[in-house]
Protein backbone atom coordinates (compact mmCIF):
# COMPACT_ATOMS: atom_id res chain seq x y z
CA UNK A 1 0.00 0.00 0.00
CA UNK A 2 1.82 3.84 -0.87
CA UNK A 3 2.02 6.07 1.70
CA UNK A 4 -0.76 8.17 -0.20
CA UNK A 5 -3.54 5.35 -0.06
CA UNK A 6 -2.73 4.89 3.63
CA UNK A 7 -3.08 8.58 4.90
CA UNK A 8 -5.90 8.67 2.44
CA UNK A 9 -7.55 5.56 4.40
CA UNK A 10 -6.35 6.28 8.14
CA UNK A 11 -8.13 10.05 7.67
CA UNK A 12 -11.71 8.37 6.79
CA UNK A 13 -12.44 10.95 4.25
CA UNK A 14 -12.66 10.69 0.10
CA UNK A 15 -10.13 12.22 -1.51
CA UNK A 16 -11.24 16.20 -2.77
CA UNK A 17 -11.34 17.72 -6.67
CA UNK A 18 -9.23 19.98 -6.97
CA UNK A 19 -10.90 22.36 -9.62
CA UNK A 20 -8.71 25.19 -9.40
CA UNK A 21 -8.37 27.62 -12.39
CA UNK A 22 -5.34 30.51 -12.75
CA UNK A 23 -6.62 34.04 -12.81
CA UNK A 24 -5.47 36.23 -16.02
CA UNK A 25 -7.03 38.96 -15.74
CA UNK A 26 -4.61 40.60 -18.28
CA UNK A 27 -4.10 37.81 -20.61
CA UNK A 28 -1.17 37.49 -19.86
CA UNK A 29 -1.31 33.90 -21.41
CA UNK A 30 -1.12 35.62 -24.93
CA UNK A 31 2.42 36.81 -23.83
CA UNK A 32 3.45 32.86 -23.57
CA UNK A 33 4.24 29.95 -26.20
CA UNK A 34 2.28 27.09 -26.56
CA UNK A 35 5.28 25.03 -25.34
CA UNK A 36 4.72 27.11 -21.81
CA UNK A 37 0.95 26.62 -21.82
CA UNK A 38 1.25 22.70 -22.42
CA UNK A 39 4.06 22.71 -19.78
CA UNK A 40 1.78 24.77 -17.64
CA UNK A 41 -0.93 22.24 -18.42
CA UNK A 42 0.85 19.00 -17.81
CA UNK A 43 1.97 19.78 -14.22
CA UNK A 44 -0.92 21.02 -13.15
CA UNK A 45 -2.44 17.95 -14.41
CA UNK A 46 0.09 16.48 -11.81
CA UNK A 47 -0.62 18.67 -8.79
CA UNK A 48 -3.87 18.23 -9.38
CA UNK A 49 -3.88 14.09 -9.51
CA UNK A 50 -0.85 13.68 -7.26
CA UNK A 51 -0.48 16.23 -4.86
CA UNK A 52 -3.70 18.60 -4.18
CA UNK A 53 -6.03 14.98 -3.04
CA UNK A 54 -3.19 14.27 -0.31
CA UNK A 55 -1.28 17.60 1.27
CA UNK A 56 -3.82 18.18 3.53
CA UNK A 57 -3.31 14.75 4.90
CA UNK A 58 0.81 14.76 4.05
CA UNK A 59 0.94 18.40 6.28
CA UNK A 60 -1.11 17.47 9.66
CA UNK A 61 1.14 14.65 10.25
CA UNK A 62 4.04 15.81 9.30
CA UNK A 63 4.79 13.13 6.87
CA UNK A 64 7.32 13.63 3.36
CA UNK A 65 6.09 11.39 0.66
CA UNK A 66 9.41 10.21 -0.10
CA UNK A 67 7.61 8.45 -3.60
CA UNK A 68 7.04 12.20 -5.05
CA UNK A 69 10.45 12.23 -5.89
CA UNK A 70 10.33 9.89 -8.59
CA UNK A 71 7.08 11.05 -9.87
CA UNK A 72 8.74 14.71 -10.18
CA UNK A 73 11.63 13.27 -11.82
CA UNK A 74 8.79 11.67 -14.27
CA UNK A 75 7.23 14.54 -14.54
CA UNK A 76 10.20 16.31 -15.67
CA UNK A 77 9.87 18.79 -12.46
CA UNK A 78 13.37 18.16 -11.79
CA UNK A 79 16.17 20.50 -13.60
CA UNK A 80 13.90 22.10 -16.28
CA UNK A 81 16.88 24.09 -17.64
CA UNK A 82 19.42 21.12 -17.63
CA UNK A 83 20.37 20.51 -21.28
CA UNK A 84 18.77 17.63 -22.35
CA UNK A 85 22.36 15.38 -22.42
CA UNK A 86 22.35 15.26 -18.42
CA UNK A 87 18.77 14.56 -18.07
CA UNK A 88 16.93 17.69 -18.12
CA UNK A 89 14.64 19.73 -20.40
CA UNK A 90 16.39 21.71 -21.65
CA UNK A 91 13.55 24.48 -21.36
CA UNK A 92 13.66 28.35 -20.88
CA UNK A 93 13.00 30.19 -17.99
CA UNK A 94 9.60 30.72 -18.49
CA UNK A 95 8.72 27.64 -18.58
CA UNK A 96 11.06 26.56 -15.19
CA UNK A 97 8.60 29.66 -13.54
CA UNK A 98 5.81 28.07 -14.61
CA UNK A 99 7.03 24.48 -13.40
CA UNK A 100 7.21 26.14 -9.97
CA UNK A 101 4.05 28.81 -10.28
CA UNK A 102 2.18 25.25 -10.08
CA UNK A 103 3.75 23.11 -8.25
CA UNK A 104 3.98 25.74 -5.28
CA UNK A 105 0.35 26.13 -5.98
CA UNK A 106 -0.25 22.73 -4.32
CA UNK A 107 2.44 23.33 -1.30
CA UNK A 108 5.40 25.04 -0.77
CA UNK A 109 7.17 22.89 0.65
CA UNK A 110 6.69 19.94 -2.50
CA UNK A 111 7.91 23.21 -4.67
CA UNK A 112 11.23 23.20 -2.17
CA UNK A 113 11.82 19.73 -2.55
CA UNK A 114 11.93 20.00 -6.65
CA UNK A 115 13.77 23.55 -6.42
CA UNK A 116 16.36 22.82 -4.13
CA UNK A 117 16.82 19.60 -6.72
CA UNK A 118 17.34 21.93 -9.83
CA UNK A 119 18.49 24.92 -8.91
CA UNK A 120 20.63 24.35 -5.77
CA UNK A 121 21.71 21.10 -6.47
CA UNK A 122 21.54 19.98 -10.08
CA UNK A 123 22.60 23.49 -11.54
CA UNK A 124 25.94 23.89 -9.52
CA UNK A 125 26.75 20.11 -10.75
CA UNK A 126 26.48 21.14 -14.12
CA UNK A 127 27.23 25.10 -13.65
CA UNK A 128 30.61 24.56 -11.81
CA UNK A 129 31.69 20.93 -11.75
CA UNK A 130 33.74 18.39 -14.12
CA UNK A 131 32.28 16.67 -17.24
CA UNK A 132 32.56 13.65 -15.27
CA UNK A 133 30.54 15.17 -12.30
CA UNK A 134 27.62 15.95 -14.37
CA UNK A 135 27.38 13.00 -16.29
CA UNK A 136 27.58 10.97 -13.11
CA UNK A 137 25.09 12.88 -11.01
CA UNK A 138 22.54 14.94 -13.44
CA UNK A 139 21.05 12.48 -14.90
CA UNK A 140 20.07 9.86 -11.71
CA UNK A 141 19.14 13.55 -9.83
CA UNK A 142 17.07 14.29 -13.11
CA UNK A 143 15.23 11.43 -13.11
CA UNK A 144 14.10 11.59 -8.97
CA UNK A 145 16.50 8.13 -8.64
CA UNK A 146 18.53 10.27 -6.54
CA UNK A 147 17.28 12.79 -4.30
CA UNK A 148 19.94 16.40 -2.95
CA UNK A 149 20.68 18.90 -0.85
CA UNK A 150 22.19 22.13 -0.39
CA UNK A 151 24.46 22.80 2.40
CA UNK A 152 25.04 26.52 2.93
CA UNK A 153 23.68 27.99 5.91
CA UNK A 154 24.98 27.50 9.25
CA UNK A 155 23.74 27.49 12.95
CA UNK A 156 25.80 30.56 12.99
CA UNK A 157 25.62 32.13 9.83
CA UNK A 158 22.63 32.82 7.97
CA UNK A 159 22.69 35.46 5.88
CA UNK A 160 26.05 36.34 6.38
CA UNK A 161 27.21 32.38 4.42
CA UNK A 162 30.84 34.18 4.41
CA UNK A 163 30.89 34.19 7.88
CA UNK A 164 30.64 30.43 7.38
CA UNK A 165 33.57 27.61 9.55
CA UNK A 166 32.73 24.64 7.79
CA UNK A 167 36.18 24.22 6.07
CA UNK A 168 38.49 21.12 4.23
CA UNK A 169 41.98 20.28 4.72
CA UNK A 170 43.93 18.28 1.52
CA UNK A 171 45.11 15.38 2.89
CA UNK A 172 47.25 14.31 -0.23
CA UNK A 173 44.99 11.66 -1.48
CA UNK A 174 41.54 13.31 -0.23
CA UNK A 175 39.72 16.08 1.36
CA UNK A 176 39.05 16.23 4.93
CA UNK A 177 35.50 17.86 6.18
CA UNK A 178 34.60 19.41 8.72
CA UNK A 179 31.68 21.39 9.81
CA UNK A 180 27.69 21.46 10.30
CA UNK A 181 25.11 23.30 8.53
CA UNK A 182 21.32 23.47 9.15
CA UNK A 183 17.58 24.39 7.97
CA UNK A 184 18.76 22.04 4.45
CA UNK A 185 15.82 20.82 2.92
CA UNK A 186 15.96 17.65 1.85
CA UNK A 187 18.83 16.60 3.84
CA UNK A 188 17.60 13.58 5.71
CA UNK A 189 16.68 11.75 2.48
CA UNK A 190 19.48 12.90 0.49
CA UNK A 191 21.88 10.87 -1.65
CA UNK A 192 24.25 13.72 -1.96
CA UNK A 193 24.92 17.22 -0.68
CA UNK A 194 26.47 20.01 -2.35
CA UNK A 195 28.18 21.67 0.42
CA UNK A 196 30.16 24.88 0.86
CA UNK A 197 33.21 24.92 2.78
CA UNK A 198 36.56 26.81 3.42
CA UNK A 199 39.55 25.80 1.63
CA UNK A 200 42.58 26.29 3.94
CA UNK A 201 43.56 29.53 2.02
CA UNK A 202 39.71 31.01 3.29
CA UNK A 203 37.90 30.72 -0.32
CA UNK A 204 34.89 28.95 -0.56
CA UNK A 205 34.49 25.88 -2.59
CA UNK A 206 31.69 23.46 -3.63
CA UNK A 207 31.87 19.63 -2.54
CA UNK A 208 29.78 16.80 -3.62
CA UNK A 209 29.12 14.50 -0.65
CA UNK A 210 27.52 11.62 -1.00
CA UNK A 211 25.51 9.96 1.31
CA UNK A 212 27.34 6.82 3.61
CA UNK A 213 30.82 8.49 3.79
CA UNK A 214 31.56 8.06 7.25
CA UNK A 215 31.37 11.15 9.49
CA UNK A 216 28.59 12.43 7.25
CA UNK A 217 25.40 12.31 9.26
CA UNK A 218 22.20 14.50 8.51
CA UNK A 219 19.82 14.30 11.14
CA UNK A 220 16.24 15.45 10.71
CA UNK A 221 14.38 18.28 12.26
CA UNK A 222 11.78 18.19 13.69
CA UNK A 223 7.90 20.26 15.53
CA UNK A 224 7.96 22.45 12.15
CA UNK A 225 5.03 24.37 12.27
CA UNK A 226 5.60 25.66 8.44
CA UNK A 227 6.62 23.14 5.23
CA UNK A 228 5.28 20.32 7.31
CA UNK A 229 5.06 18.06 4.10
CA UNK A 230 8.60 18.70 3.38
CA UNK A 231 11.75 17.65 5.02
CA UNK A 232 14.48 19.65 6.37
CA UNK A 233 17.41 18.60 8.69
CA UNK A 234 20.94 19.68 9.56
CA UNK A 235 24.51 18.24 7.88
CA UNK A 236 26.98 17.19 10.08
CA UNK A 237 30.53 16.51 8.97
CA UNK A 238 33.29 14.93 11.41
CA UNK A 239 36.38 13.88 9.64
CA UNK A 240 34.81 13.46 6.33
CA UNK A 241 36.90 12.02 3.90
CA UNK A 242 35.85 13.54 0.55
CA UNK A 243 37.77 12.42 -2.70
CA UNK A 244 39.27 14.68 -4.86
CA UNK A 245 37.32 14.14 -7.76
CA UNK A 246 34.04 15.40 -5.46
CA UNK A 247 35.33 19.09 -5.76
CA UNK A 248 33.53 21.47 -8.28
CA UNK A 249 36.58 22.49 -10.02
CA UNK A 250 35.38 25.38 -12.25
CA UNK A 251 34.49 28.41 -9.83
CA UNK A 252 35.40 29.50 -6.39
CA UNK A 253 34.56 32.45 -3.64
CA UNK A 254 31.28 33.53 -2.16
CA UNK A 255 29.45 34.45 -5.57
CA UNK A 256 29.43 30.72 -6.29
CA UNK A 257 27.01 29.51 -4.31
CA UNK A 258 25.14 33.00 -4.13
CA UNK A 259 24.65 32.32 -8.12
CA UNK A 260 22.92 28.86 -7.16
CA UNK A 261 20.32 31.42 -5.22
CA UNK A 262 19.63 33.38 -7.83
CA UNK A 263 18.22 30.52 -9.78
CA UNK A 264 16.24 29.44 -6.67
CA UNK A 265 14.95 33.40 -5.89
CA UNK A 266 14.19 33.34 -9.30
CA UNK A 267 11.36 30.45 -9.40
CA UNK A 268 10.41 30.94 -5.58
CA UNK A 269 9.16 34.43 -7.30
CA UNK A 270 7.16 31.99 -9.47
CA UNK A 271 6.04 29.88 -7.03
CA UNK A 272 5.22 31.68 -4.31
CA UNK A 273 2.38 33.45 -6.68
CA UNK A 274 1.42 29.95 -7.69
CA UNK A 275 0.11 29.72 -3.76
CA UNK A 276 -1.11 33.36 -3.78
CA UNK A 277 -3.49 32.04 -7.34
CA UNK A 278 -4.49 29.41 -4.86
CA UNK A 279 -5.60 31.22 -2.11
CA UNK A 280 -7.38 33.54 -4.24
CA UNK A 281 -9.28 31.35 -5.92
CA UNK A 282 -10.60 29.34 -3.11
CA UNK A 283 -11.86 32.90 -1.44
CA UNK A 284 -13.60 33.63 -4.26
CA UNK A 285 -15.54 30.40 -4.62
CA UNK A 286 -15.79 30.58 -1.01
CA UNK A 287 -17.55 33.95 -0.85
CA UNK A 288 -19.70 33.29 -3.60
CA UNK A 289 -20.77 29.95 -1.69
CA UNK A 290 -20.97 31.28 1.71
CA UNK A 291 -24.29 32.74 2.99
CA UNK A 292 -24.79 35.35 5.50
CA UNK A 293 -27.50 38.11 6.26
CA UNK A 294 -29.66 36.30 3.89
CA UNK A 295 -26.80 36.76 0.63
CA UNK A 296 -23.27 35.76 -0.51
CA UNK A 297 -20.61 37.34 1.06
CA UNK A 298 -19.59 37.83 -1.82
CA UNK A 299 -22.47 40.74 -1.99
CA UNK A 300 -20.61 42.58 0.84
CA UNK A 301 -18.00 45.63 -0.55
CA UNK A 302 -15.19 45.14 2.22
CA UNK A 303 -15.26 41.27 0.59
CA UNK A 304 -15.27 42.57 -3.05
CA UNK A 305 -12.08 44.94 -1.56
CA UNK A 306 -10.20 42.22 -0.42
CA UNK A 307 -10.93 39.87 -3.61
CA UNK A 308 -10.09 43.08 -5.94
CA UNK A 309 -7.05 43.79 -4.48
CA UNK A 310 -5.80 40.21 -4.24
CA UNK A 311 -6.68 39.83 -8.39
CA UNK A 312 -4.94 43.39 -8.31
CA UNK A 313 -1.38 41.97 -6.98
CA UNK A 314 -1.66 38.64 -8.48
CA UNK A 315 -1.63 40.59 -11.67
CA UNK A 316 1.08 42.61 -10.94
CA UNK A 317 3.01 40.10 -10.11
CA UNK A 318 2.34 37.94 -12.89
CA UNK A 319 3.62 40.74 -15.36
CA UNK A 320 6.59 41.21 -13.24
CA UNK A 321 7.41 36.96 -13.42
CA UNK A 322 6.97 37.20 -17.32
CA UNK A 323 9.36 39.92 -17.74
CA UNK A 324 11.70 38.74 -15.34
CA UNK A 325 11.47 35.25 -16.82
CA UNK A 326 12.68 37.10 -20.39
CA UNK A 327 15.38 38.73 -19.02
CA UNK A 328 16.53 35.16 -17.27
CA UNK A 329 15.94 33.78 -20.94
CA UNK A 330 18.33 36.69 -22.55
CA UNK A 331 21.02 36.21 -19.57
CA UNK A 332 20.43 39.69 -18.55
CA UNK A 333 18.86 39.39 -15.65
CA UNK A 334 20.47 40.76 -12.56
CA UNK A 335 21.25 39.90 -8.66
CA UNK A 336 19.08 43.02 -7.54
CA UNK A 337 16.02 42.23 -10.20
CA UNK A 338 15.73 38.49 -9.17
CA UNK A 339 15.93 40.42 -5.51
CA UNK A 340 12.96 42.57 -5.74
CA UNK A 341 10.88 40.11 -7.46
CA UNK A 342 11.77 36.99 -4.38
CA UNK A 343 10.54 40.00 -2.00
CA UNK A 344 7.73 41.35 -3.71
CA UNK A 345 6.10 38.12 -4.29
CA UNK A 346 6.09 36.65 -1.25
CA UNK A 347 5.38 39.20 0.53
CA UNK A 348 2.31 39.73 -1.88
CA UNK A 349 1.38 36.07 -1.53
CA UNK A 350 1.44 36.14 2.31
CA UNK A 351 -0.61 39.30 2.58
CA UNK A 352 -3.11 37.07 -0.40
CA UNK A 353 -2.88 34.86 2.27
CA UNK A 354 -4.28 36.25 5.62
CA UNK A 355 -6.54 38.17 3.42
CA UNK A 356 -8.28 34.88 1.82
CA UNK A 357 -8.02 33.66 5.94
CA UNK A 358 -10.06 36.35 6.86
CA UNK A 359 -12.88 35.77 4.23
CA UNK A 360 -13.04 31.94 5.24
CA UNK A 361 -13.48 32.79 8.50
CA UNK A 362 -13.47 30.15 11.15
CA UNK A 363 -12.96 27.38 8.13
CA UNK A 364 -9.70 29.09 7.46
CA UNK A 365 -7.89 27.74 9.98
CA UNK A 366 -9.09 24.19 8.94
CA UNK A 367 -7.46 21.54 6.36
CA UNK A 368 -10.53 22.00 5.00
CA UNK A 369 -9.41 24.76 2.88
CA UNK A 370 -5.76 25.09 1.53
CA UNK A 371 -5.18 29.03 3.30
CA UNK A 372 -3.59 28.12 6.32
CA UNK A 373 -1.47 25.12 5.38
CA UNK A 374 -0.08 28.07 2.46
CA UNK A 375 0.13 30.87 5.07
CA UNK A 376 2.31 28.73 7.72
CA UNK A 377 4.39 27.97 4.83
CA UNK A 378 4.93 31.38 3.20
CA UNK A 379 6.62 32.08 6.62
CA UNK A 380 9.34 30.08 5.76
CA UNK A 381 9.36 31.29 2.08
CA UNK A 382 9.54 35.02 3.72
CA UNK A 383 12.66 33.97 5.29
CA UNK A 384 14.53 31.33 3.52
CA UNK A 385 16.98 31.93 0.48
CA UNK A 386 17.48 35.29 1.26
CA UNK A 387 15.02 37.11 4.31
CA UNK A 388 12.53 39.86 2.96
CA UNK A 389 14.75 42.72 5.11
CA UNK A 390 18.56 40.90 3.28
CA UNK A 391 16.75 41.35 -0.04
CA UNK A 392 15.62 44.96 0.40
CA UNK A 393 19.13 45.99 1.49
CA UNK A 394 20.46 44.05 -1.34
CA UNK A 395 18.25 46.50 -3.74
CA UNK A 396 19.46 49.69 -1.67
CA UNK A 397 23.42 48.68 -2.23
CA UNK A 398 22.12 48.35 -5.86
CA UNK A 399 20.19 51.96 -5.80
CA UNK A 400 23.05 53.70 -4.00
CA UNK A 401 25.98 51.52 -4.28
CA UNK A 402 26.74 51.25 -0.79
CA UNK A 403 26.39 47.85 1.30
CA UNK A 404 24.53 47.99 4.40
CA UNK A 405 24.61 44.84 5.31
CA UNK A 406 29.12 44.52 5.64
Amino acid sequence: MSAQTRTAENSGKSLKQDLFEHPDFYQIDELLTEEHKLIRSSIRDFVKREISPYIEDWAQQAHFPYEIVKKFGDVGAFGPSIPAEYGGGGLDYISYGLIMQEIERGDSGMRSTASVQGSLVMYPIYKFGSEQQRKKYLPKLASGEWLGCFGLTEPDHGSNPGGMVTNFKDMGDHYLLNGAKMWISNSPKANLAVVWAKNEQGRIQGLIVERGMEGFSAPETHNKWSLRASTTGELVFDNVKVPKENLLPGKDGLGTPLMCLDSARYGIAWGAIGAAMDCYESARRYALERNQFGKPIASFQLVQKKLAEMLTEITKAQLLNWRLGTLMNEGKATTAQISLAKRNNVHTALEIAREARQIHGAMGITGEYPIMRHMANLESVITYEGTHDIHLLILGNHITGIPAFV
